[in-house]
């Protein structure tokens, strides 16, 4: 397994961004909305939107395990939208390989 870390800028409001487009499959994610942020992010898949992603505010943070579920999900699955500009989120990543 390997360990990969990152954190990802939504530089427009509104505008989903990939956490991460390596492809290789994750067994865990951890996401935290960094403490500088002036508004809410919001993570899910290509789709994300305000309306329709899991909304962390500053600080918050999300663990989220694949391995109990049966299996891996690709690392390029997920991806964040931000209510500011520029605010980020970091992340990290237990990945196969």
């Amino acid at each position: 397994m390997r360990f990969e870390t990152g954190q990802t800028t939504v530089g427009t409001a509104g505008t989903a961004v990939q956490l991460n487009n390596s492809g290789s499959l994750m067994h865990e994610v951890k996401v935290k909305a960094l403490a500088g942020n002036s508004g809410l992010v919001y993570l899910g898949i290509s789709t994300v939107s305000a309306t329709t992603g899991y909304e962390l505010g500053a600080n918050q943070e999300l663990t989220i395990s694949f391995s109990p579920l049966g299996g891996r999900v690709s690392a390029s699955h997920l991806w964040v939208d931000a209510a500011t500009n520029n605010d980020k989120i970091s992340w990290y990543m237990v990945l196969s390989g």
